[in-house]
């Protein structure tokens, strides 16, 4: 399973109903879940972002089509960034030429 950072926005409608931000968030856990993917962390921020989720999935493909379902709705953009755990930078790192 592979590591993503799930960085969301409140689009306009989203902000108007945050009040169901909590049923949203619970909603997109089971959207994950039905995909594949697991949601390990979700955070509401303060700053440049509204929402981080930290999530596995087992392949770019699954996230990716997690992340259209999500802003399919209308609640909320995001941007999907695959991330790499220490053992895996190495990995990189040693097949630089």
């Amino acid at each position: 399973m592979a590591p993503f950072i799930v960085l969301a926005n409140f689009t306009d409608q989203g902000i108007r109903n945050v009040k169901e931000t909590i049923g949203r968030a619970e909603a997109f856990k089971a959207m994950a879940k039905k995909s594949g993917v697991s949601v390990k962390e979700l955070y509401w921020t303060l700053g440049s972002h509204d929402v981080v989720a930290v999530c596995e999935a087992p392949d770019d493909e699954s996230a990716t089509a997690l992340s259209l379902s999500v802003c399919s709705r209308g609640n909320v953009r995001s941007g999907t960034l695959r991330a790499f755990s220490l053992d895996e930078m190495k990995s990189i790192l040693s097949k630089m030429i």
